[in-house]
């Protein structure tokens, strides 16, 4: 088990990974578990989550949800051993062609994580990303997989994530799809994990959020 925290105040420093599974032949249980054990963060969102990831509170404690997407067996979800101060919330998405997106947002009741994984489609994605943003208090993250190629602009919003590529397209195209879009916080650390188990690799964050 890992310890939980009893309460939140203005001005917690907090760690964050996020991580995009690969829902087919992707990271298994035990490399979930190896890599919280090994960073020790406060908050972890998945994306591709699989139904074997429901064992997390029962392996760690903590609290934890998954959200499928519509249509399918994988989608979004969270552990945490911090306190969260309502169920997380599900919001709709502009949606692609093919698979409709939604928004895992997770209230901390003073601050807010939006967990997503965006469409491909460069113009989609920017609108459901900005209709994240409109539904986010003050103090809030945006983070996981956007599928964005390029700068994000995001008024109110930083783009805080580690730099470094973090998936390669068809093996051979370096992308930075994992990010992290923040207010209210100011960035500590930012880092990108190695990869392992999974065609993404994981990004990790230390913050410290404003008054």
């Amino acid at each position: 088990m890992i310890s939980p925290v009893s309460s939140l105040t203005s001005g917690n420093v907090i760690k964050i990974l996020s991580w995009n599974l690969l829902h087919t032949n992707g990271a298994t249980l035990t490399d979930i578990l190896t890599l919280i054990r090994a960073e020790n963060p406060d908050i972890v969102t998945f994306q591709e989550a699989r139904p074997e990831l429901d064992i997390l509170p029962h392996e760690l404690g903590g609290t934890y949800d998954r959200t499928p997407l519509p249509g399918r067996a994988h989608g979004t979800a969270y552990w945490s051993r911090l306190p969260v101060h309502t169920k997380p919330t599900l919001y709709r998405l502009p949606r692609g062609v093919i698979v409709r997106r939604n928004a895992q947002v997770i209230d901390f009741k003073i601050f807010s994580i939006a967990n997503v994984h965006l469409s491909h489609g460069q113009i989609l994605n920017r609108r459901q990303l900005k209709t994240t943003a409109d539904i986010l208090p003050k103090h809030a993250l945006i983070i996981g997989d956007f599928n964005i190629v390029g700068p994000v602009f995001l008024p109110g919003f930083q783009d805080i994530g580690p730099r470094e590529r973090t998936h390669h397209m068809l093996n051979k195209l370096p992308l930075r799809l994992d990010r992290c879009l923040a207010k209210g916080f100011s960035r500590i650390e930012a880092k990108t994990l190695p990869r392992f188990g999974s065609d993404h690799r994981p990004i990790c964050l230390t913050l410290r959020q404003h008054a």
